[in-house]
């Protein structure tokens, strides 16, 4: 779905930082079978299948439930629906805010204040019309695949942007395997160019990366704005306001209470990622010592 960012649903459900931890190990795992089967075993130790593979299995029946019913549901109710998708974002934040805790250095608030700044403009890009050639669904894939696992950006959006959200949809829809095969292979690859990056950010640099993760929520609310031209030029609310105000409110609400019923049950991933992580156990040594905690 364009504009809601595949990365902000994991940060609320409490996955986040597991996704991007299992992936980048299972990454280093599947490098190291050729050269070095011990090493591979011991990275795939690390991932957390209980969690990665449930969320796997559910994304191709999530893709063809979008394609059939959450898509046509924009296309003929774009203003309610958008802003339950304003709504979810913007609760959203409470996410990374929590994480990151109530002391803000002044240079913190900086950054953040740029980053949402770059974003807003970013996703303020009038959509271009390129041509779905082989080439360009393959880079397309790739770019939007990295905000796909960027809370607050969308690769959907990022299609969009490109021109290629139609086509790839309707490729979905018609099973047209080499376009399919294409998108997955660029996929692939930009994720794997990606999100090792992230996985050590989060590792080594976490606060700060949490801190660029709430500008860019923030700054991509933009792109959830109900009330604008197909230039995605700003407008004042107008038709449907009611509705908005409406979807807005349930949008806040789904968010807000999986967000504090996840806290209250302590069940969440993330929630033990970040308890190791205050205590400098996370990575390969204190998986190591405790595989159980591998899932």
């Amino acid at each position: 779905m364009p504009g809601i960012s595949g990365g902000t649903i994991a940060l609320v459900t409490g996955v986040y930082e597991t996704i991007i931890t299992s992936a980048g190990h299972f990454l280093s795992g599947t490098r190291a079978l050729v050269t070095d089967r011990a090493r591979a075993r011991e990275e795939f130790a690390q991932v957390r299948w209980m969690v990665i593979i449930p969320l796997v299995l559910a994304m191709i029946p999530a893709a063809l439930f979008a394609a059939r019913v959450l898509a046509p549901l924009v296309e003929n109710h774009p203003v309610p629906m958008w802003a339950l998708f304003l709504g979810m974002t913007a609760a959203a934040l409470t996410v990374p805010l929590a994480m990151i805790g109530t002391r803000w250095r002044l240079w913190e608030v900086l950054l953040a204040l740029v980053t949402a700044v770059a974003v807003f403009f970013l996703v303020g890009l009038p959509p271009q019309n390129l041509e779905p050639t082989t080439p360009v669904v393959f880079i397309a894939a790739a770019v939007a695949v990295c905000a796909l696992v960027l809370p607050g950006t969308s690769g959907s959006f990022l299609l969009l942007t490109f021109g290629l959200y139609q086509p790839t949809l309707e490729a979905l829809n018609d099973r047209n395997l080499a376009y399919i095969a294409t998108f997955i292979l660029g996929a692939i690859t930009g994720l794997a160019a990606f999100i090792k990056a992230l996985q050590w950010l989060l590792r080594h640099r976490r606060r700060i990366t949490l801190v660029i993760i709430t500008g860019v929520v923030a700054g991509a609310l933009r792109a959830l704005w109900p009330w604008q031209t197909e230039d995605r030029t700003l407008l004042a609310p107008g038709e449907d306001l009611l509705p908005a105000v409406l979807m807005l409110a349930l949008g806040t609400a789904i968010v807000l209470g999986l967000f504090y019923a996840g806290r209250r049950s302590g069940d969440s991933p993330d929630l033990h990622y970040a308890e190791q992580a205050s205590t400098g156990q996370t990575g390969t040594e204190h998986t190591r010592h405790k595989p159980d905690a591998a899932g």
